[in-house]
């Protein structure tokens, strides 16, 4: 295991432990106890991995501040707009271009495409990357296991050649959650065309914010589909890049995620405490 991969799962214990004890609002100490690690040493660990202190941190994840979030973007069509007007919604995101399937591409669930991947670290434990022969990013997966993840990736495009190769992913992958990166990135969706919209509308939540599904459903027209349009959400192949952990529950629970509740929480904390320290 890797010292990002040992400091996340540090980080991810004390959020887990955090989120079980929160009536009784643990102190540094005790934390850090819980982690094995001296209260010195794991204020630092937290703040070099999330910029800020664990208090400041945790303040980020309370309902309240979810709700907070919430209202500020409860017309996402005009958040969005005022986000794309500005250009503030560059600002931290990556140029993420999503391009769905053509239907007959579909319908040959990947026939004649060759895909690559390989295994990375980031600030969120272990992920798979998978791009295809002309660079379009077309999976990503948080990784605890290796092997269920590969056989993800291959239920998925089970008609393609998939070839391991970390010659072809790692310029990609360097660029992911490189906050200072410009390089656009492609991505090749494959999903029906109501998935598409869906995907494509999370691109519109701005960095560092949160939206409900509501929202999400009202953006693209269709206020009463909320089943589908959080199956369409839990189905999102491209993890942190189309950001699905940035929507929640209206009544500020997070929750729901494809690759942990814990996962979730430290993402947006994360992104918080970015836009708190630049």
């Amino acid at each position: 295991m890797t010292q990002k991969e040992m400091d996340y799962e540090r980080i991810k214990q004390s959020i887990e432990y955090i989120s079980e004890n929160y009536i009784k609002q643990p102190e540094l100490n005790e934390i850090a106890e819980h982690v094995h690690l001296s209260p010195y040493h794991f204020q630092r660990l937290f703040i070099r991995w999330a910029g800020v202190s664990p208090k400041k941190f945790l303040q980020y994840l309370t309902i309240e501040n979810s709700k907070q979030k919430l209202e500020e973007s409860s017309n996402l069509a005009e958040v969005a707009y005022d986000v794309g007007l500005s250009g503030t919604s560059r600002l931290h995101d990556l140029f993420i271009n999503i391009e769905g399937m053509t239907p007959y591409q579909y319908k040959q669930k990947g026939a004649g495409i060759t895909i690559y991947y390989d295994f990375f670290i980031s600030p969120f434990g272990k992920f798979l990357l998978a791009v295809t022969n002309n660079n379009k990013v077309c999976s990503i997966q948080f990784a605890d296991d290796e092997i269920f993840a590969e056989e993800e990736l291959k239920n998925q495009w089970f008609n393609s050649t998939i070839i391991r190769s970390r010659e072809k992913t790692a310029l990609i992958a360097d660029k992911i959650f490189n906050l200072k990166s410009t390089d656009p990135i492609q991505v090749l969706a494959k999903g029906t065309p109501f998935q598409i919209k869906v995907w494509e509308s999370l691109l519109k939540i701005p960095f560092g914010q949160l939206t409900s599904y509501q929202s999400v459903a009202e953006l693209i027209n269709k206020p009463k589909a909320l089943q589908a349009v959080g199956s369409a959400i839990g189905n999102n192949p491209v993890a942190y890049l189309i950001p699905c952990h940035r929507v929640i529950r209206k009544a500020g629970n997070i929750s729901q995620y494809h690759w942990g509740e814990t996962r979730k929480k430290a993402i947006i904390g994360w992104e918080a405490s970015y836009l708190e320290v630049v």
